[in-house]
């Protein structure tokens, strides 16, 4: 798994409806910069958030290629021309969300 792999699976899991997904690509103590304005901290607090988005039906969402993945030993920057984010890895090889930053202006 690549760290920009996570950009694949966000859109799969929300095409999908899926918020324990979703909130599954955070690692527990995760924050998000969302809803706009707003900053949203914890797995739990992330999934109770896209519960709540998935619930009110958004349009299908499409893939982002990826921009150029920054690897500093087992911390990551990704980015798409919408989101930026900074990724650790895992134990296990995967990497996880630890801080999100999706941009909403577009």
């Amino acid at each position: 798994m690549k760290p920009e792999d996570l950009t694949r699976q966000f859109v799969e899991h929300l095409n999908a409806r899926d918020a324990e997904g979703l909130a599954a690509l955070y690692e527990p103590d995760a924050v998000i910069a969302f809803p706009p304005g707003q900053v949203t901290t914890g797995r739990e607090a992330i999934q109770a958030l896209y519960e709540k988005l998935v619930a009110s039906d958004p349009p299908q969402a499409e893939y982002e290629e990826p921009l150029t993945t920054l690897i500093a030993g087992d911390l990551a920057l990704t980015a798409t021309p919408g989101r930026a984010q900074v990724v650790r890895r895992q134990s296990d090889g995967t990497w996880l969300r630890i801080l999100d930053r999706p941009d909403f202006t577009k």
